[in-house]
């Protein structure tokens, strides 16, 4: 993690959350797992991180309870990857409502598209982060699709506790 105070006994939540959430890669994982890529492999070439990162931020959200270890079949090889926990999946009202200001206030570069968030339980794009803004349900994991024009795909989240 990037080198700086321990705010993890601070009574401001702001800051006890950033203890935990303050590095970008955090936030980028808890999306990748949300989305299936629980595998070391899978998160590394995605994400485009070094192995040696990855290992640490991996092992940091094991410790802070972002993470659990799940076992996948590879093969006739058993593996261990990397589920959502309860904690991370909370954060996923955080993660869309991040995607949304960005689709406001940021540019969309060359080859991009508008990412539009499913809410597959009534079939309508949301344009809140925690409610959908078509039904008024809250937006779980499980019932949410991402719809990324510039891979011409939409990806289901998982629920927490899930590799693939």
């Amino acid at each position: 993690m990037a080198l700086r105070s321990d705010w993890s006994q601070e009574l401001c939540p702001v800051r006890r959350s950033l203890d935990v959430l303050g590095d970008p890669w955090v936030l980028l994982i808890v999306r990748d797992v949300l989305h299936g890529r629980g595998r070391f492999d899978e998160l590394r070439d995605n994400l485009g991180i070094s192995e040696a990162v990855l290992s640490r931020r991996l092992r940091a959200m094991l410790d802070a309870g972002l993470l659990t270890k799940v076992d996948y079949a590879d093969g006739a090889r058993i593996r261990q990857g990397y589920a959502a926990t309860e904690a991370a999946a909370d954060l996923l009202p955080i993660l869309q409502q991040l995607a949304l200001w960005a689709e406001k206030y940021t540019e969309l570069p060359d080859g991009g598209g508008h990412m539009a968030l499913i809410h597959e339980t009534c079939g309508n794009e949301t344009v809140r982060g925690e409610v959908c803004s078509a039904c008024g349900r809250a937006l779980l994991p499980e019932d949410m699709s991402w719809d990324k024009p510039w891979k011409d795909t939409r990806e289901r989240l998982l629920p927490a506790g899930s590799l693939e």
